[in-house]
């Protein structure tokens, strides 16, 4: 089993950047592809990126592509959403995912962090 735990949430400006950060412990090993999810009060979670075990291979929603950039540091176990230019409607609860699978759709995905709350005011 995989335990996942996300950091780096917070307050912040439109306009401002955020860092986030997922720590996989267990048993974890690099093969793992993993992903960022994020879902607001009152609407289903929502695909936000991607990466593949050895991050060679990216993939962003149409919402945040060149906003937001997604990484691994697989001696570490961690991945990280780097995230500019935030607006508004990027406010919610973000979760980290992994899964011997690839993709946009949740149910790829085996394991899941408890989020890290994401507020951006305008």
């Amino acid at each position: 089993q995989v335990q996942l735990v996300e950091s780096g949430g917070g307050l912040v400006q439109a306009g401002g950047s955020l860092r986030l950060s997922c720590v996989a412990s267990g048993r974890t090993r690099s093969s793992y592809a993993m992903a960022w999810f994020r879902q607001a009060p009152g609407k289903e979670r929502e695909f936000v990126a991607a990466i593949n075990r050895n991050g060679g291979s990216t993939y962003y929603a149409d919402s945040v592509k060149g906003r937001f950039t997604i990484s691994r540091d697989n001696v570490e176990n961690t991945m990280y959403l780097q995230m500019n230019s935030l607006k508004s409607e990027d406010t919610a609860v973000y979760y980290c995912a992994v899964g011997l699978h690839y993709g946009a759709t949740p149910g790829l995905y085996d394991y899941w962090g408890q989020g890290t709350q994401v507020t951006v005011s305008s």
